[in-house]
């Protein structure tokens, strides 16, 4: 079941094998929520162990960091579109290559997606942490940004799935 983050949760024994992921989940991510800057959504099974979680927070990218063609069919009169920010995505070791990322991946873009709808969103970015993590998005379709690590799918191509 994905769930929001709370302090029923074992997060002390979640290691994806990034540090900073581990560190981000077990210290972090209860106080980003009361501080109103990001929402953790945990996967969790019988036990409230955490099998992966993702985060997901308001956004904006500067208009000129997007493709040309994309920039052009956007109002000349934003400086920044606003976006959804998929901030960590992460999966326990124990349970890594089962379509755990993909599932969570899912969940995100379509809570995004349904966020949209009633909050401005041109797109969800991603930062990812490392080449493989590019390559998991690459695989779903996000689009590299010029000139950034950063990457994007458009809420219009989540519209085709979700809709």
């Amino acid at each position: 079941m994905i769930e929001l983050l709370d302090k029923n949760h074992n997060r002390d024994d979640f290691d994806c094998g990034k540090e900073l992921l581990n560190n981000y989940l077990k210290t972090q991510a209860g106080q980003d929520f009361k501080r109103k800057l990001a929402v953790c959504f945990v996967l969790t099974n019988n036990e409230k162990n955490i099998q992966g979680y993702y985060t997901l927070s308001n956004n904006s990218i500067p208009l000129s960091s997007f493709p040309e063609p994309i920039r052009n069919k956007l109002p000349k009169s934003y400086n920044a579109i606003p976006s959804t920010l998929l901030g960590r995505l992460a999966i326990d070791k124990k349970y890594q290559g089962q379509g755990i990322g993909k599932i969570l991946l899912i969940d995100a873009l379509k809570r995004s997606y349904e966020i949209s709808q009633e909050i401005g969103s041109f797109a969800v970015i991603v930062d990812p942490i490392d080449k493989e993590a590019e390559k998991f998005y690459k695989k779903y379709d996000f689009i590299k940004l010029p000139d950034s690590e950063k990457m994007f799918i458009a809420i219009k191509t989540l519209q085709a799935l979700f809709k």
